[in-house]
């Protein structure tokens, strides 16, 4: 298997010049995450604004995925449609989005329409079209989208898991907003967000493509100067729950969802999260030939699918994991959930598995690095995370040399996974 790393460091240093610099403006050091790459005439750019994304909704559940949607009416001189023709004339995707953790604005363009896409963006953002027509119009819509998730009761199971198990957190609640605290929402409400959190002192810029990085300096220069400076926020750290409790709710459904959640206790940074990735991938994430996946539908034929992950971020960490089964077989389904995994945690792994794991997660590696986008994906995670950039291959040559010991060692360790919180939207009816 060394040769797979040596191959792909070979073509990550061929290929990727992914580097990290930064722009002063205005007397704030703007970080630069640049690659570029000339075999297309485009440019990606995005402009991450850090600690402003949905854990700052405060008492309005889906205030900054509201906020950004808002963002996609134009500007206040020409409107929603104007915009968006200007854009479309020259294929140009602009676009706002909230996060768990950041605010970001996409950009994509050809590369010779990259410096009037740029001007879109500053238009954008120094003018939005916070206007009461365009309020009116995100709440209605954003309304009528949540009258439809409540019959989409994979949507409802997994918001019900994430309330109990970050109860008391700002995690706990609907990112897309609830009908409750839209309807509570005010335009004032929007333009007190955007003010407070889309600030130049939490901005990071991620850029690639057919773009030399002096022009990057000079439009970004021209793009932020003048833009409103505030301090450089915290990221909080949010724990799970680790008492372990059963929601059920009833509707008229021929199939019982299931999801499950536990604590994680394993930070972003922490130096093991190359064995959590590993054991991540045995347990629950590899699809056929997974632990749950083998003892659920192979076995059992309980599902048609059923997964977990190790979610490791820098605001929070767990496990979780979903199936789907019918209403006779939910307890039975949910008997078996917790038996693997508390035998995943007693027993570890076999030399097989590992074998496995490590064939899959270093061949296919290299796929995960063919496109520009793929590429400044992850170098903006190692840098989001504090990690030098290439820490991702780095990781791969730890994998590559973990043993059946150290892996079972780990996992041993880990214990609180098994405290598992199920959250089930089921027909009680049929239950019985």
């Amino acid at each position: 298997m060394k040769w797979i790393i040596l191959m792909m460091v070979f073509f990550q240093g061929v290929l990727v010049s992914s580097v990290v610099q930064n722009i002063e403006i205005d007397g704030v050091k703007v970080p630069v995450i640049y690659e570029k790459n000339s075999a297309l005439p485009i440019v990606s750019f995005q402009l991450v604004v850090k600690n402003a994304g949905s854990l700052y909704d405060g008492e309005f559940a889906g205030l900054a995925k509201f906020s950004a949607n808002m963002l996609g009416e134009g500007t206040k001189t020409k409107g929603a449609i104007t915009f968006a023709q200007e854009l479309e004339d020259r294929a140009i995707s602009l676009h706002a989005s909230a996060g768990t953790e950041t605010f970001t604005f996409d950009i994509s363009s050809l590369k010779e329409d990259f410096d009037f896409a740029v001007g879109m963006l500053k238009e954008l953002m120094h003018e939005p079209n916070f206007s009461e027509k365009s309020f009116d119009k995100i709440k209605q819509l954003t309304l009528g989208n949540l009258s439809s998730k409540k019959s989409d009761f994979d949507y409802v199971a997994n918001l019900n898991l994430k309330k109990e198990i970050f109860k008391d957190t700002p995690l706990g609640h609907a990112f897309g907003g609830e009908e409750e605290s839209i309807q509570k929402l005010e335009l004032k409400n929007v333009k007190e967000f955007y003010e407070n959190y889309i600030d130049l002192s939490n901005m990071l810029i991620v850029i690639g493509g057919d773009i030399e990085f002096d022009e990057v300096k000079s439009l970004v220069t021209e793009l932020l100067s003048g833009f409103k400076q505030s301090q450089q926020r915290e990221l909080k750290n949010y724990t799970v729950s680790s008492e372990a409790k059963d929601i059920v709710v009833q509707r008229e459904s021929e199939q019982a969802y299931i999801y499950f959640g536990a604590p994680y206790n394993i930070s972003a940074r922490d130096k093991d999260t190359y064995k959590s990735k590993v054991a991540g991938f045995i347990l629950g994430e590899s699809g056929f030939g997974s632990r749950l996946m083998e003892e659920i539908r192979v076995k059992k034929g309980l599902a048609y699918s059923a997964y977990s992950r190790m979610n490791i971020n820098l605001s929070n960490s767990y496990f979780s994991g979903y199936l789907q089964t019918k209403n006779e077989n939910l307890e039975e389904a949910k008997k078996i959930v917790k038996q693997e995994v508390e035998k995943f945690v007693k027993d570890g792994v076999t030399q097989a598995e590992l074998d496995q794991a490590k064939r899959f997660l270093l061949g296919s590696e290299p796929l995960r690095n063919e496109t520009l986008s793929q590429r400044l994906s992850r170098a903006f995670h190692e840098y989001y995370r504090g990690y030098e950039l290439g820490f991702s291959t780095k990781q791969l040559e730890l994998i590559e040399k973990l043993t059946l010991s150290e892996l079972n060692e780990f996992i041993s360790k880990h214990a609180e996974i098994t405290k598992l919180t199920f959250s089930v939207v089921t027909n009680k009816s049929e239950t019985k």
